[in-house]
């Protein structure tokens, strides 16, 4: 390994827009040589708005095994102690981080997931399938005549919020807003050009919805955990889940159906292979964009003891930086794992929606979302292309595009 990639620094906001994705030669490099990297830190990166520093190095896995073991043991690897995010968080926001689902503490992360999955079980997301498809044929019906759009705001941010309002029941009036607050918490290192926290506004739509719900209960999400004895009093808990969805499924299937669009066009024989039989093929299609772009590079761990991961020693307290996107190129689960191949056989062995106690809840609910989206933009915009130069968000957490022009044949 050269000089240069061993000293490499995944702390820099720049890395993906310069990639135009996650740095696989970095990742590729440490995981031949050093797959239990230690990253120093970055004291002088501080997020824009995010209460938080890089003051301690931390440790990077780049093994698939590493990262599903060291995920699915929380009783030595944390995401409650000092939370789940990189960023060595200051009292206030760790505090809402230890709110949110993702960071509770074990036992109360087991009664909170409990509580929610009653709106994602099987049954519950058949019901919902058709309006989902609805919500996806009115959001293409709005483009198709255009003859062009800018994709990421236009088309692939609104279905995931559109989705999270239906389920938590949050009147029509307010999902622009919801929408407009959704696409500045994404930029979370940032929130754009907002001098406003999305985050306190979000909340403020929270405690507003929670209580209508009160008022009013209706058998929507927001209405059982404004109901629940322990929930719907406790608000820090009941706001962190309102923001939890707003975030964790809106920037999943926004960056990933962005991503789609965009694969499609680097690999234009893999886009004619998926329009020769989209019946066969986009499901799968959708589990190789998924893996080969992890759109939520990565999560944080805590350990909690002095221990070891894959032979390499590990003291109480250390940070540890699962690495999603390293893990879903990891050569010795994914034959040849830099080639996109909609029709690879174990692409759903990604982990692109975590592994372990904390994968994503949302996770069937997200596919459900881009097989309805990307199955109207392949009956009704086909030819699209790009009119411009796609745009990166900087970050070092999330790999997204935030711009994405294209043209098309417009269909009334």
């Amino acid at each position: 390994m050269s000089a240069d990639l061993a000293k490499a620094n995944i702390l820099d906001a720049q890395l993906f827009p310069t990639h135009h994705g996650a740095p696989h030669h970095i990742f590729d490099a440490w995981r031949r040589t050093d797959p239990v990297h230690w990253n120093p830190p970055t004291p002088d990166y501080k997020p824009k708005v995010l209460r938080g520093a890089l003051k301690k190095g931390f440790w990077v896995l780049t093994r698939y095994q590493d990262v599903v073991d060291v995920s699915a043991d929380q009783s030595r690897f944390s995401s409650h102690d000092e939370g789940f995010v990189i960023w060595d968080l200051e009292p206030e926001e760790l505090a809402m981080h230890q709110a949110n689902f993702m960071g509770m503490k074990p036992a109360d992360h087991v009664g909170m997931r409990q509580v929610l999955m009653s709106a994602f079980t099987p049954k519950m997301l058949n019901e919902l399938t058709p309006r989902i498809q609805a919500l996806a044929r009115e959001i293409v019906d709005d483009i198709a005549p255009r003859g062009s759009c800018e994709f990421v705001f236009d088309v692939s941010s609104r279905l995931p919020v559109y989705t999270f309002c239906e389920m938590m029941g949050i009147p029509l009036e307010m999902r622009e807003k919801v929408v407009e607050l959704g696409n500045a918490l994404a930029d979370v290192e940032t929130h754009g050009d907002r001098t406003a926290d999305p985050t306190m506004e979000l909340f403020g739509l929270a405690h507003q919805v929670a209580q209508q719900k009160l008022a009013s209960p209706d058998g929507s999400l927001m209405s059982t955990l404004a109901h629940h004895p322990a929930i719907g009093s406790n608000m820090m808990a009941l706001n962190m889940v309102f923001v939890v969805f707003a975030i964790a499924g809106h920037e999943t299937t926004r960056s990933t159906a962005v991503h789609f669009m965009n694969q499609m066009l680097q690999h234009p024989d893999q886009y004619r292979l998926l329009r020769s039989d989209p019946a066969k093929h986009l499901e799968n299609a959708i589990e190789e964009v998924l893996r080969y772009t992890s759109t939520t590079t990565n999560f944080r761990r805590t350990a909690t003891m002095d221990t070891e991961i894959g032979g390499t020693p590990v003291k109480k307290g250390d940070k540890i930086y699962l690495s999603y996107a390293a893990a879903n190129r990891d050569p010795a689960v994914f034959k040849d794992p830099h080639k996109f191949d909609i029709t690879r056989e174990n692409a759903k062995r990604h982990i692109a929606f975590g592994t372990g106690p904390h994968v994503c809840i949302g996770a069937r609910l997200a596919r459900i979302e881009l097989q309805a989206l990307l199955s109207c933009i392949l009956e009704r915009m086909p030819d699209f292309e790009l009119t411009g130069q796609p745009e990166w968000l900087p970050s070092i957490w999330f790999n997204a595009i935030t711009k994405f022009p294209i043209r098309y044949s417009a269909k009334a």
